[in-house]
Formats: C-alpha cells, structure tokens, sequence
C-alpha cells in the first residue's frame, strides 16, 4: 500500500456525542470517506464498562478534557452502505472493529507507519493509531467510516445480537493467543465472573477447546459464578488459595477495586514459569506480590485490544450452536430502542446504575 493524493466524498452523520460526564448531545459530524473506507449504518451496539467509566466522569480530568466531545460505543455491527472494497459488498451485515492502526487508517504499508508497525506489534501499539469511542467519534453514529479491513462480514449462521458480542471475545481471543501452544495441556485459572471473565472463559472452552477439568473460574458472586457451567468454578472468599490447586496459566479480568486481590491470588495459585494474563482495567496503581513473581519466574502480560485479525476466527467458532448458547447467558431479555440522544443518555445512566451481569444491547434506530 502507498498513501496517495486521492479524491474523496464526505458524509454527514448524526451522533450523540458526550460533551462532558452525563451529557449527550444530538449533533450532525462530517466525515471523509476515502477509496480505501467503507461507510457503515450501525444498528446494534453494546455497553463496555470502558463507555461508562467515560459516561459517568471515572476517567482521568485530563483524559476527559483530551477526548471530550465524543460518540461513545466501540462493540458493535450495522449494514454496509457504500463500499468499494470488493471484499465486503454494499448490504453486507458487518462486525465494527473500532482498533483501527495507522497503517490501515493512512493506507501505508506496516514497514512505512511507524517503529510498533515495522515490529509486527502495530495493531495495538500503533503511534498512529485511532481506537472507535476513545478519542474519536464511536458507533453511537448514523455514519461510521472505516477501512474496510475493520468491517469483518458475519457469517448468515451467526444472529446479531450474538455477534454483537464479537469484540470483547476477540479481545480475550487475542489474549490468549500468546499461550495458545500451552493450552493443549495447561491447567488455566480465570479470576472474575464478569462478562470480560465469562467470556475468557468461554473463549477458551469453544475457540481454544480448554475441557471442564482444566478450566477453572474464580469469582466472588454465587449468581453469577453458576454461569459458568463449562467450568469447575470456586468463590474466591471460600477458596484456601494456600493449599489449593496449582495451575499453569491466569486470566486477571476484573479490573476495578477488586485487581490487587485477584491478581494476588492468580500469582498465589500459579506453578514456577506460571503465566498471568492481566485484562482487567483500572484507573489505579495496583500492589501486588513481587516477591513470589521473582521466586516463581512468573511471566506477566497486559492486553485489552484486538485486531482486525482475530474477527474471523471468533465468528467461525459463533456459528457452532453450543457457543452462542454459551454466549447467550449474556444477553439481556429485550434491546433498548435508541432514536435519540436522550434515549442514549437513560440507557448509559441505567447500565452505570444496575451494573447488571448481563450486557446492555443498544437497537439503534436512524430515521425514527
């Protein structure tokens, strides 16, 4: 790819933009489209804590000062509606991956974005890079313009609001990546019973084929832990992480308050060479247990992204049956209608409220 003088259309798009902490506007945004971009209607979207931590002033002053305004929303699909990538056709019902690296976003070969490009590692770590609902404008938009490369067809086998699921399980996916050879045979632990935690698990039960008896969930709400009915499961507060089971690899997905003790406990319960898996997100610096870090040679990672790479495998494991039934668990009963700004406001002030375990599904409606 080289990065050219083209021409380009624009296109007006109507968003609920966040101006400041429980604040949304209605407002009209314009938006290049160029060669290389497809334009997207969404029609499904999904509430991540990332989007309420945002909505409800949790992030930093100076990082809502940076971002603000902005469309909130990064897990979502819609219908194509102008393309001219012949890989992903006018009509087509597409998953929205909001990490968008320089190199796709410039249209430039890897080698010629930047040093975390020209590493291999520039999906994630991109000096150029633009991530949906994070300091651009989200899916909580009539228009999203995007490379085509970040609009991944959803196969006909796969319902919406299943695939709606699709980013947060490629971010575990991704995750998981790095130990996938130790899989095979490892003895895993995953410490939250939260939807980034269920839906690691599930991953590694449906796409990394990880059985009952070498998974093992870790939670601290009965309710929601009796989920997770494809793994043994224990409560971390009646667990003796003193004097039980061993385990080869650690899946943090709590985040929040609640990251210094499970991350103490994942380090407890890891063999010697042990991997931790940190994908809990929080605003705070986290103590934890260096000292048998060091003893153990425990290898310690972060992720919390994807690429557009780790769509397809996601969606080809969603077309089995007994992985969507897994990942129903966490739809709710019914979507919430959005046809305006302050339909999007209620929603985003109910899901800071309830925190429910089951995700929030946002039915966008444009032309209400």
């Amino acid at each position: 790819m080289s990065q050219t003088m083209v021409s380009s259309i624009r296109v007006q798009s109507r968003a609920y933009r966040l101006v400041k902490p429980h604040l949304v506007v209605d407002t009209v945004v314009e938006h290049e489209v160029r060669p290389w971009e497809v334009v997207v209607e969404p029609a499904l979207g999904s509430i991540c804590h990332a989007d309420i931590r945002y909505f409800t002033g949790q992030r930093r002053p100076e990082a809502l000062e940076r971002k603000l305004p902005m469309a909130l929303i990064h897990e979502g699909l819609g219908t194509v509606i102008r393309s001219e990538s012949p890989e992903v056709k006018v009509g087509s019902r597409v998953v929205i991956v909001p990490n968008i690296p320089g190199s796709l976003y410039r249209n430039v070969d890897p080698q010629d974005c930047c040093p975390a490009c020209r590493s291999g590692k520039g999906d994630n770590y991109c000096h150029y890079g633009r991530f949906l609902g994070s300091g651009v404008d989200g899916i909580a938009q009539e228009r999203v313009v995007v490379p085509a490369a970040c609009a991944v067809p959803i196969p006909g086998e796969v319902p919406d609001d299943v695939a709606v699921l699709t980013e947060l399980c490629t971010v575990s996916y991704q995750a998981l990546l790095g130990v996938r050879e130790k899989l095979g045979s490892a003895k895993v632990a995953v410490f939250g019973d939260g939807p980034v935690g269920y839906l690691g698990a599930a991953m590694l039960r449906h796409v990394f084929g990880v059985p009952r008896e070498r998974l093992h969930a870790f939670g601290a709400a009965p309710d929601k832990l009796n989920q997770f009915d494809f793994a043994n499961r224990s409560l971390v507060q009646e667990y003796d992480f003193a004097a039980g089971d061993a385990f080869d690899i650690a899946v943090e997905c709590t985040g929040g308050r609640f990251s210094e003790s499970a991350v103490n406990q994942a380090i407890d319960v890891l063999k010697p060479g042990g991997e931790l898996i940190l994908m809990g997100v929080t605003e705070e610096r986290v103590p934890i247990n260096t000292r048998d870090v060091l003893e153990k040679g425990i290898t310690m990672r972060g992720s919390s992204r994807s690429s557009s790479s780790d769509y397809r495998p996601v969606l080809e494991a969603m077309k089995d049956p007994d992985c969507q039934a897994t990942l129903r668990k966490l739809l709710p009963e019914r979507r919430t209608a959005i046809r305006s700004a302050a339909d999007f406001a209620v929603a985003m002030e109910e899901a800071a409220s309830h925190r429910s375990w089951q995700k929030t599904l946002l039915d966008f409606h444009w032309r209400a």
